[in-house]
């Protein structure tokens, strides 16, 4: 006898864990709004209800590029430390109301500096909106922050360095972020060398846009713990006409190391990596055990929340409690954590709360 599909309020109430959600990507509209008032920017629509739906309809052009353009109006209310903090903190109390126990929010400190910032206190401001974020949800999530550097840029080290200055104090990883094509993660070599001279983590977006050149650059020359998309690595993996699968190099070398995917499936919709939730990749990558996580990427752009993600997988793959159960240890074993951190929210948090929802059925 097969699983009862969970309902969308059983998903909502299930602990989740979130790695790849940007946090310049998932401002509430009202908020927005507000912001730029306050600054005197000027917004394609001048209501909430009205904003959202322009986000959402520039986002879904099929076009990365186009997708990225959306952020202009994101980055620019985000250039002061007030609005740094209420934006971070907001992030986390709507994450905790979607039932989201751990998060991994990242971001490009040099994107806000604008307004006069230095880099540090950017980074000092999202912090400050987190713990108040994380305090007003008595405890009922635990967020970090991953800080991005953008590919097409030359600060990547200045960055690195910054993620390592606070990785006691909030920062548990590094990133690279940006248009794929013609700006490959080896132009950041010498940042990525020095995290790990550093024993620190980092992930790379790989495998969105551009294909399986950009991922093999990311594992073998840059050596990073995990792939932010990864979806293309769908390209090395061939499926015959009998249905037999067979992985190349890369496909078994990501399988075999346990690399984790940070797949995104409504973003990558949107940017023109997949046609529908149901002819995704994560859909034949999870038949095939790879370490898939699910995301959000930007939940304004895409007008989604991880509930809305596995539902989604949920309607397109017929998805279990226990297979979303699976990609969230999945999520929760590949965070950028203390081991003992992460066993802790596995096994005091995760596995007993999808064991009541089970249990309650």
């Amino acid at each position: 006898m097969s699983a009862p599909t969970p309902t969308r309020d059983q998903i909502r109430q299930a602990p989740k864990v979130l790695l790849h959600d940007h946090l310049d990507g998932g401002l509430r509209p009202q908020t927005i709004v507000e912001l730029a008032a306050e600054i005197g920017h000027e917004l394609p629509a001048g209501d909430a209800g009205s904003l959202a739906r322009w986000f959402t309809e520039s986002a879904d052009s099929g076009s990365l590029v186009r997708y990225l353009e959306t952020f202009d109006h994101t980055v620019a209310v985000m250039q002061n430390g007030p609005a740094i903090a209420r934006v971070a903190r907001e992030c986390v109390e709507d994450l905790a109301a979607d039932g989201v126990v751990y998060a991994e929010i990242r971001y490009a400190p040099e994107q806000h500096v604008e307004g006069g910032m230095s880099l540090d206190e950017v980074v000092a401001a999202v912090q400050e909106g987190f713990d108040a974020g994380m305090s007003a949800s008595g405890g009922r999530i635990v967020v970090r922050q991953l800080l991005t550097a953008m590919r097409h840029q030359a600060r990547s080290m200045e960055i690195a360095e910054l993620a390592i200055a606070w990785r006691d104090r909030g920062v548990a990883g590094f990133d690279i972020a940006g248009a794929e094509a013609g700006f490959p993660p080896t132009r950041h070599l010498d940042a990525f060398e020095y995290m790990q001279r550093e024993n620190a983590h980092f992930t790379i977006h790989a495998g969105e846009a551009f294909g399986l050149p950009s991922i093999w650059e990311a594992l073998q020359w840059c050596g990073a713990d995990r792939l932010g998309h990864g979806v293309r690595i769908i390209d090395n993996i061939t499926v015959a006409d009998d249905g037999s699968v067979e992985l190349g190099r890369l496909a078994s070398y990501v399988r075999d190391k346990r690399i984790p995917l940070e797949m995104c499936p409504r973003s990558n919709i949107q940017t023109g990596a997949a046609e529908s939730i149901a002819e995704h990749p994560i859909g034949l990558l999870t038949e095939l055990r790879f370490r898939v996580t699910v995301n959000t990427d930007n939940r304004l752009m895409s007008g989604t929340s991880m509930t809305d993600e596995m539902v989604g997988l949920v309607e397109a793959f017929d998805y279990s409690l226990e297979d979303l159960r699976w990609f969230t240890i999945n999520a929760m074993k590949s965070a950028f954590l203390p081991f003992d951190e992460r066993l802790a929210i596995i096994d005091e948090v995760v596995k007993p709360g999808y064991a009541a929802l089970v249990a309650a059925r």
